[in-house]
């Protein structure tokens, strides 16, 4: 059974989460960094503590002051703070009161030692007639210097949570924009293709509501392209439909062999001419829904004109028009949908084919030259007059009193497929030929 992949998370959980992380991580760091600073300083203030006690007490015993040996219980404020003053000869002048016994010091200034198993911090100052001890229990002095430090830090640890409650606020501002988009976009109507608005979006947002509106702007070109079509080809397609009924009914109706030949024919000829308005229907559907630069390739475009020439070859073989082909024997190449521009010549040349009078003539012309490709066909027929060949290009138009049963969607499709390749289409007469002249031309490669 297949799974369906796991959603990824909203851009929303994953801002939140990455802010809350770098706000937690900054707030730690913070924290750390204050602990240590506020714990050095305080290391440093019970030192400089120390070395005011010490200097205080230099010089204040006479050299034959006794010190205070009388024995005493301990108590914990004794073993935090121990003073002694010792003699320069090595007699102790001084100890504090309950205080553990420090060993004599022959380091001057602060050093580390033990007394009675626990370790101290200890200050000698020396003076010309006095050494004096001044030491402090480490697990003292970290004890207070931890509590202050935690003193520090408190207000970060408090300061922590209403920063992450402003950046899941500033968050929430921030997606609203999107989540409004979200909610438009949810309320529409399958048939409402009208552009979003872009008021108030971020800089961020726009670019991707804007082509969001471009995109709605297509599908409805495209739908409006399509009901149109639709309407067009419904109509188009009810007088064919209409001519094959009636001609089945009179095929049904023949008295005799003959008349029902000729019934038969007609009928296989309507039939012919049905397919024929199917074939072009699909064809300038297919040409007015393909995006712009699909599937375009290299091509030879006189190889292509070629190739089309000789498809055409039984067509006008059966009328004894001749068919020239005009170009360079070098490679015109050309970026382009093949297949389109086979239907494009197709049509072109089925066109010429028709209006062009027995033994008359069709020539296709290929040309390039430093900034453009030209390709061309005309024809020794009657031609089309000025103000007609605007309207030619557009669906199911046919110049009035023209002969045949053509489905007026020959250059409709070849238009589409012009637009499609960037080519500039031109209707006129022909100069040489006098019939008609079509011309597309494309920018060099």
């Amino acid at each position: 059974m297949k799974h369906e992949p796991k959603p990824a998370p909203s851009l929303r959980a994953r801002l939140t989460g990455a802010l809350l992380l770098a706000v937690l991580a900054f707030a730690a760091l913070q924290a750390a960094v204050t602990y240590r600073t506020a714990r050095a300083e305080t290391e440093a203030l019970f030192d400089a503590q120390m070395q005011r006690i010490a200097l205080s007490l230099s010089g204040s015993l006479g050299a034959g002051a006794l010190s205070d040996d009388a024995p005493a219980a301990e108590t914990p404020a004794a073993r935090e703070m121990i003073i002694q003053i010792w003699r320069a000869d090595g007699v102790m002048l001084y100890r504090s009161p309950q205080g553990r016994l420090l060993p004599p010091q022959t380091v001057i200034g602060f050093s580390d030692t033990v007394a009675g198993g626990e370790p101290y911090r200890i200050y000698a100052l020396r003076t010309a007639t006095q050494v004096v001890q001044v030491a402090q229990q480490t697990e003292a002095r970290g004890r207070m210097a931890g509590q202050l430090a935690l003193r520090a830090v408190l207000p970060v640890a408090l300061l922590a949570p209403v920063l992450m409650l402003i950046v899941w606020w500033v968050v929430g501002r921030a997606i609203g924009p999107i989540e409004r988009v979200r909610r438009q976009v949810a309320a529409r109507r399958p048939d409402d293709l009208a552009p979003l608005p872009t008021a108030g979006l971020p800089a961020e947002v726009r670019p991707l509501v804007g082509e969001m509106n471009g995109l709605l702007t297509r599908l409805s070109d495209a739908w409006d392209a399509l009901t149109h079509f639709t309407a067009d080809a419904a109509h188009e397609l009810r007088s064919p439909l209409a001519a094959l009924r009636l001609q089945a009914q009179s095929l049904q109706r023949a008295p005799d062999d003959a008349t029902r030949a000729i019934a038969t024919e007609r009928l296989l000829a309507g039939i012919d001419r049905a397919t024929r308005l199917v074939e072009q229907l699909l064809a300038l559907a297919r040409q007015e829904g393909a995006g712009e630069g699909a599937e375009l390739v290299s091509l030879d475009l006189t190889a292509l004109a070629r190739n089309a020439l000789a498809d055409a070859e039984p067509e006008a073989a059966r009328h004894a028009i001749a068919l020239t082909l005009d170009a360079p024997t070098a490679h015109v190449v050309l970026r382009a949908d093949e297949a389109a521009l086979a239907v494009l010549l197709r049509n072109l040349l089925g066109n010429a084919l028709r209006h062009t009078p027995p033994g008359g003539q069709v020539r296709v012309g290929v040309r390039e030259e430093a900034s453009v490709i030209d390709l061309t066909v005309e024809d020794s027929g009657p031609g089309i007059a000025p103000d007609e060949r605007a309207r030619v290009l557009d669906r199911f138009y046919r110049v009035p009193g023209t002969p045949g049963h053509g489905s007026g969607l020959g250059l409709a499709i070849v238009r589409a497929i012009a637009e499609r390749h960037g080519a500039a289409l031109t209707l006129d007469a022909s100069p040489t030929l006098g019939g008609l002249r079509v011309m597309l031309r494309w920018p060099a490669v």
